[in-house]
């Protein structure tokens, strides 16, 4: 019996926000980095050390389980994500694109290349993609909030590499590091003595760009634990995910693997009378075995 985790559930708990927050202030403080996964061969920079999360999961299509790896960070406004597939069956670029879900009417489509190796690129008004294939991997490089010219996303996608430069930063699992502004501290999450607003107040709602799905514990897999778990968490103005609460958990590890997953969480952060605020939010995980 193979374990299959379901997409994660994000619905809105108080859906408060702050008012103190980031103003929406373009940031030339910037300090980009390359980045890669220890064993693989891309590189790609990054303005802050990114989360990664490492899943394995069963595909049925190739009927064969396979790695995943997923780089995620925030920084200014803009959102940005790598994922890495293992692809032991050799599946087409077109049909990974399709398997995405980024082939979208409204986007338009520009055949690229990387280092020899052909990829497409698909854009939209703030959102583009650009997918690759090797001989044993599939990438997908995506970044949220900002158009193809802007700088930041000139920077991310001209950076993008397929293979590793030797002054590559190796990326341990973790949450990696929030974005600080060099003027201004962020608030850590909401207290009582700041005022919040509902979901409707807010202006713009948070951007979800990364959602990393927790694995079960091999404990957890043995006893045929199924369930939810249920987490209360502030969204913050810095697109960090923090003051985790547990309000509904599960035993054999399955409650503080959620917590990891939601830490590395990253997201463009939702918008109040033109700041960037932190919101209250509940996730709830659902773990069940097919």
């Amino acid at each position: 019996m193979k374990a299959k985790l379901l997409s994660l559930i994000a619905t809105t708990l108080l859906l408060s926000a702050s008012v103190q927050g980031q103003t929406l202030k373009r940031s030339e403080s910037l300090t980009w980095k390359l980045y890669t996964i220890g064993g693989e061969d891309f590189s790609v920079a990054l303005p802050v050390l990114p989360a990664r999360h490492t899943r394995y999961e069963y595909i049925d299509e190739i009927q064969k389980h396979r790695r995943t790896y997923s780089l995620g960070a925030y920084a200014d406004g803009v959102a940005y994500v790598v994922y890495i597939f293992e692809n032991p069956k050799r599946q087409s670029l077109d049909a990974f694109i399709e398997a995405q879900g980024a082939d979208k009417p409204n986007f338009t489509e520009l055949n690229v290349n990387v280092n020899g190796f052909p990829g497409k690129q698909i854009s939209g008004v703030d959102s583009i993609f650009q997918f690759f294939a090797t001989k044993d991997r599939l990438y997908e490089f995506l970044a949220l909030g900002a158009s193809l010219d802007d700088t930041r996303m000139t920077t991310f996608f001209s950076s993008v590499l397929l293979h590793k430069k030797k002054d590559s930063i190796e990326v341990d699992e973790g949450p990696g590091l929030p974005y600080q502004p060099a003027e201004e501290v962020q608030p850590a999450g909401v207290d009582g003595t700041t005022k919040l607003f509902t979901g409707k107040e807010v202006d713009k709602k948070i951007r979800l760009a990364m959602k990393p799905e927790p694995m079960y514990t091999e404990i957890a897999r043995q006893n045929q634990l199924t369930g939810t778990v249920v987490l209360k968490c502030v969204f913050a103005s810095n697109g960090s995910v923090t003051n985790i609460r547990t309000v509904s958990g599960l035993p054999y590890g399955l409650t503080e693997r959620a917590i990891d997953a939601a830490k590395k969480i990253k997201f463009i952060p939702a918008v109040k009378d033109g700041k960037y605020v932190s919101m209250w939010m509940q996730l709830e995980y659902n773990f069940n075995l097919y």
